[in-house]
């Protein structure tokens, strides 16, 4: 039996079969181990009978031996193994990384299971036992394993630090409460957790409904968005099939007319053809009488003859008759007439597009904290002209001495908005938004790049856009108010001509990124001929 007490490796342990430890341990006649079950198992579902490690082959099936020196290494093997897996359980409660360990013990340091704040120490089962007994002890607090028990300590007077100081947040000990914060709001600690969660609750919970609110909000807009989009499709399609309509019974006419022309033509020519066949066919009767009287030697006779088919000719001069395609112009005429459907079904679209974005008109005045020195405005703020002498105002921050301009008092950061001015009488002027960030101090240059979307008016007729590349605008009709409209998120400046509801040039592509103002210059007098106001206008829809 002292071999029984060698234990081979695991592997030598194991059944090739179940590849598990061996369980009634058996042995062929070849030499090889296998479970009884499992090699019985094996030749009963076998076709041959046969060694499953080797391949020999048997006639018969062998007899099968109880080996017992490997039976007993396999049993105590089996053993050894249970006796490892009962001891890992109990280890369990060893500390492990991550955990908080048990102060009190020594060598192996077990897991803690509560922490005393009386003590200032963690416990592991074992060690915590007096603290559940004792009567003394079990007056202290415990609370669930805690590292940096030091930390609760008050530093300056080495005591648990037990309250809470509502006027300087802080926590601190008994002797803080009767010396440092004497005439201060102190609470027990857990009042003031109670406090702290309950308000952290309601915070939270304010915090919930303000996004749940938000999200009935932006839910709110997608429906009215879907509803704009619906009504915009409806729109776009109505026009489209009109102007669908209009091409192809202006096609239809084109075809028709043409057609008409066509045959009327075809008619003309073949009256004419019918006509000179017709000569043609007398002529030839008159030749043919010709002929015959030519037989006669009698002069006289022929003579006559000649004169009497001399008589009544066909005498229509053909020379100038002729036959000209009536086509030419037909297609210009239709494409004219076209385009002028294209123009009033336009109308129609920049009609509904300014009654649309005149929804989103503000209140906007002017900013006399930073108008130009030069510059005259109304006691409303909605009204500004050029003076001739320069006012000795504050060069404050916000003031532009660049440019002869003034900028609006409102900002805009996001959204939507539209407002509209009067330009009439008026023969130089600049519109539109810049960003808060421009160079108020000195000449700039009236691009997008340098934060201006700006339209002007210069020598009564010429307008421009300060786009990249400034583009030159040439309009059917001199706008007496313009409208200014901006969608922020979208990147869109657009300028209308109210009266006239026709869209003057758009800014596309925009980047915003910080504070817009509206941006008024009514430029110099002009020898008088530009000494009318630039006015903001109240919104009335058309």
């Amino acid at each position: 039996m002292a071999a029984a007490n060698y234990l081979p490796s695991e592997d030598q342990l194991l059944c090739s079969i179940c590849l598990d430890v061996f369980t009634d341990l058996v042995t062929t006649s070849c030499g090889h181990n296998f479970c009884k079950s499992c090699i019985t198992e094996h030749w009963d579902i076998s076709d041959r009978c046969q060694c499953p490690m080797c391949k020999e082959a048997f006639n018969t099936r062998p007899d099968l031996r109880v080996n017992t020196l490997f039976s007993e290494m396999a049993a105590q093997f089996r053993q050894s193994a249970q006796q490892k897996a009962s001891s890992s359980s109990s280890e369990q409660q060893v500390f492990k990384p991550g955990e908080v360990p048990c102060d009190v013990c020594t060598e192996t340091k077990l897991k803690a299971l509560k922490s005393c704040l009386v003590c200032l120490t963690s416990y592991c089962e074992t060690h915590l036992k007096p603290h559940l007994t004792t009567s003394g002890l079990k007056r202290h607090q415990l609370i669930d394993p805690v590292e940096n028990l030091e930390d609760r300590m008050c530093p300056k007077h080495d005591k648990p630090l037990e309250l809470f100081c509502n006027t300087d947040q802080t926590c601190v000990c008994m002797l803080c409460h009767v010396s440092d914060h004497k005439m201060h709001d102190v609470v027990p600690l857990k009042e003031a957790y109670e406090g702290e969660k309950a308000e952290l609750e309601t915070d939270i919970q304010q915090m919930i409904q303000k996004r749940q609110l938000k999200i009935e909000e932006i839910k709110h807009s997608v429906d009215l968005s879907e509803k704009e989009a619906d009504r915009e499709i409806a729109e776009g399609v109505q026009v489209f099939t009109a102007l669908k309509e209009s091409v192809e019974r202006g096609q239809a006419n084109l075809i028709n007319t043409i057609k008409e022309k066509q045959k009327t033509t075809e008619n003309q020519a073949e009256d004419f053809i019918k006509e000179l066949e017709q000569e043609i066919s007398e002529l030839k009767k008159r030749s043919s009488e010709v002929e015959q009287v030519t037989d006669s030697e009698d002069h006289l006779h022929l003579l006559q003859r000649f004169m009497s088919l001399k008589v009544a000719p066909p005498t229509k001069d053909w020379t100038e008759v002729s036959i000209h395609s009536t086509h030419e112009g037909t297609v210009v005429r239709a494409v004219v007439q076209l385009e002028e459907t294209f123009s009033k079904e336009m109308k129609k679209l920049l009609e509904a597009e300014l009654k649309r974005v005149q929804k989103y008109a503000v209140n906007v005045t002017l900013d006399p904290k930073t108008a130009h020195p030069k510059l005259i405005m109304s006691d409303d703020g909605k009204q500004v002209s050029h003076g001739d002498v320069k006012k000795n105002l504050p060069d404050n921050q916000e003031r532009c001495s660049g440019y002869i301009c003034v900028l609006g008092k409102q900002s805009f950061s996001s959204g939507r908005f539209y407002f509209e001015v009067q330009v009439k009488g008026k023969t130089r002027w600049d519109l539109g938004v810049v960003r808060e960030s421009i160079n108020r101090k000195r000449a700039f240059q009236l691009s997008p790049e340098d934060g201006f979307w700006t339209i002007w008016l210069r020598d009564g007729n010429e307008y421009k856009a300060h786009d990249a590349p400034s583009v030159s605008l040439s309009l059917k009709s001199w706008p007496q108010k313009v409208g200014v409209f901006v969608d922020y998120e979208e990147g869109l400046v657009s300028f209308y001509d109210v009266d006239a509801a026709a869209l003057i040039y758009s800014f596309t592509g925009c980047s915003f990124n910080e504070k817009l103002f509206s941006y008024f210059n009514p430029s110099v007098k002009d020898g008088g001929k530009n000494s009318a106001p630039l006015i903001i206008s109240p919104v009335r829809v058309n």
